[in-house]
């Protein structure tokens, strides 16, 4: 008995270790990205510069320096927006889309392993069935939160901490953030191009209209994803 108890104190001892850690990460991260002079080299110019530098790797050095990103709490719709502006609309989505994958799946995988222990011991029996629910139905409630819009960076270190199985997660988050992935990478991306070129007269058209009609489309999601949910709990 006195071994099991000393067992589980060593545990519930590295556990708050380890969470204390992830705080201290979390912490400095934000404060890194905010409040020193590293924010200044996040503008889409600093970035495109350096993107340059790196020729035809330019594409996987945005992908890392997006997962990079997200796992310090660079605000998302600033990654996104220069993947657009610097390489359009089509291919920027697609490597908008990698970059948040793998960052998802980074920090997720940090707040899986640092917090879990902490985490599965403060909750008691009446949150352990919220918890078990969550990993009954992950990839169901992740997808739930990401149409929502629910805070991308807080929500993937936040699911680490709970049962949700790691496949579910990604699969919920890869189909969760396509269409506003998509939707603001068309948007800025079609209105850089036109900025880019000079001609004004290129608002015009039919990839503008599109555009601009996705972008305020964008702002019902939330309410679809809710209504949706709604009718499947009735």
């Amino acid at each position: 008995m006195k071994t099991n108890t000393g067992q589980n104190g060593k545990t519930k001892g590295r556990g708050a270790l380890k969470a204390a850690v992830l705080v201290l990460f979390i912490g400095a991260a934000i404060v890194l990205v905010r409040y020193t002079p590293a924010k200044e080299y996040l503008s889409p110019a600093q970035v495109n510069a350096m993107l340059e530098t790196t020729g035809i790797w330019a594409p996987a050095a945005y992908i890392f320096f997006y997962a990079a990103g997200v796992c310090l709490f660079v605000p998302g719709t600033l990654l996104t927006a220069v993947g657009a502006a610097v390489f359009g609309p089509y291919q920027g989505f697609v490597y908008v889309w990698l970059g948040a994958m793998l960052g998802a799946a980074g920090a997720f995988l940090i707040g899986r392993y640092l917090g879990r222990d902490f985490a599965a011991s403060l909750v008691g029996p009446r949150l352990q069935k919220y918890d078990e629910a969550i990993g009954r139905n992950g990839f169901a409630t992740v997808l739930y939160l990401r149409l929502a819009y629910f805070p991308f960076t807080p929500m993937n270190f936040g699911m680490g901490l709970t049962r949700v199985k790691f496949g579910d997660y990604l699969l919920g988050t890869g189909i969760g953030i396509l269409a506003g992935t998509f939707i603001l990478t068309f948007f800025i991306g079609t209105l850089r191009q036109v900025w880019a070129s000079g001609d004004w007269s290129r608002l015009n058209s039919w990839q503008t209209y599109l555009s601009v009609s996705l972008f305020i489309f964008s702002f019902f999601l939330p309410k679809i994803a809710r209504k949706m949910r709604r009718e499947k709990i009735q």
